[in-house]
């Protein structure tokens, strides 16, 4: 196919039912493994004796695997097909959830959850963003938006949902019952993320140029950006609900907002992707990472519940916005041959910095009493990553400018 029939010829319309499967796939799965386990810190330290760092490990924990096994199952995704590894991660977290309803000892979540990550997160994230990507030519920032906005809802819906679901049935109940829902969702899911066809794929790579930087260099730099963004939204995401029982006395009622800053988020994810497409990925970056980091500190100035209402999607809308340029910069400047691959490479580190995150703030709760500098850490990991985004954008525009002239 020359070049000039590959850049006319329509795109096929089955990619979008890619992207909105991948959605659900990427919100029930995520959801559940980045901040689900939100609304079990308090039931498990009530019912073991656990402080909050212990069992905020369990997350974290669970973070690295995400971040170690999304880097082999990227080198796998690039060379076999991503449902194969989609209906292996799955079957695993479905596993795992009915396991850890009958854990009883820490090192058994730990293991569990560790496992749940390495084979289960890291098979339906990286290679799924980066099959949703291979579909388009044009407009992938949009779709990855989508894609991604999904996550954004199930990280606040499992949270929500798992939190009346433990007041109803008790914690046990509740990871068996998500164990369930996994089933009857994840593998039918897991079975629709197709590869595109051979012409697709020509299509969309024949709609991208050359990296304008060496991978060599661009992923260091992107990895440690993206561990501090990661460190960063990690806390609102695993100590806003643990924060606002502490200042209002609520119990399941504080996943409510939550739920709100996630919902909001989705906007922001969609509305972030759609901005790269305009004025390019790592602005859109810069922007939404600026946006999280000045208002990270607001959430611990609130005295009420209905202050979180209020503030929480405020704050949601450039928090969601993070994650899409991250996904979205990494498609721009890494050859196709080798997306998913770097992909998981670079979400590894972000991975890390979500580990990094949810137990710094358990920590730092345990030491102080409070969650003031659990916050304040936060902060300062978003401006770390800032600074960095702007450099990689500035040697950017020296390289276009060398090359103008």
């Amino acid at each position: 196919m020359s070049d000039a029939s590959t850049q006319t010829s329509p795109e096929p319309p089955f990619r979008w039912v890619i992207v909105f499967s991948a959605a659900l796939l990427l919100g029930i799965a995520m959801g559940t493994l980045v901040n689900g386990l939100s609304s079990f810190l308090v039931p498990l330290e009530t019912h073991f004796g656990w402080v909050r760092a212990e069992v905020s490990a369990i997350n974290s924990i669970g973070l690295v695997g995400i971040a170690l096994g999304g880097i082999v199952m990227g080198f796998l995704a690039d060379r076999i097909e991503t449902r194969t590894i989609c209906l292996v991660g799955a079957t695993t977290l479905v596993g795992v959830l009915m396991l850890a309803a009958r854990a009883s000892a820490l090192w058994q979540f730990y293991a569990l959850f560790f496992i749940g990550g390495a084979i289960g997160g890291g098979a339906l994230f990286a290679p799924v963003i980066a099959l949703v990507g291979g579909w388009f030519r044009t407009g992938a920032g949009l779709a990855i938006g989508i894609a991604s906005a999904g996550q954004g809802l199930g990280q606040g819906m499992v949270p929500f949902a798992s939190g009346h679901l433990i007041e109803a049935f008790g914690w046990q109940q509740a990871f068996t019952i998500l164990g369930i829902f996994m089933a009857v969702t994840l593998l039918p899911l897991s079975m629709l993320m197709r590869p595109p066809p051979k012409t697709a794929a020509a299509m969309a790579a024949a709609g991208e140029g050359a990296p304008l930087l060496s991978p060599w260099l661009v992923l260091p730099a992107l990895s440690i950006a993206v561990l501090g963004c990661c460190t960063g939204m990690a806390v609102p995401l695993m100590h806003l609900v643990p924060l606002i029982q502490g200042v209002s006395g609520v119990g399941a009622e504080a996943g409510g907002p939550l739920l709100l800053m996630l919902i909001a988020a989705i906007c922001g994810r969609v509305f972030f992707g759609k901005l790269a497409d305009m004025i390019g990925p790592i602005r859109a970056w810069m922007v939404a990472t600026a946006w999280q980091t000045a208002l990270m500190l607001g959430f611990v100035m609130i005295d009420s519940l209905t202050g979180f209402w209020w503030f929480a999607p405020i704050y949601g809308f450039g928090y969601g916005g993070v994650m899409t340029g991250v996904l979205v910069t990494v498609r721009e400047m890494t050859p196709a041959a080798y997306r998913a691959s770097a992909t998981g490479f670079v979400l590894a580190f972000g991975w890390m910095g979500h580990a990094l995150g949810g137990w710094q703030g358990g920590w730092f709760f345990d030491l102080t009493g409070a969650y003031f500098w659990t916050y304040a850490n936060a902060t300062i990991a978003g401006g770390i990553n800032l600074v960095i985004v702007a450099a990689i954008w500035m040697t950017l525009q020296n390289r276009r400018r060398a090359q103008a002239t």
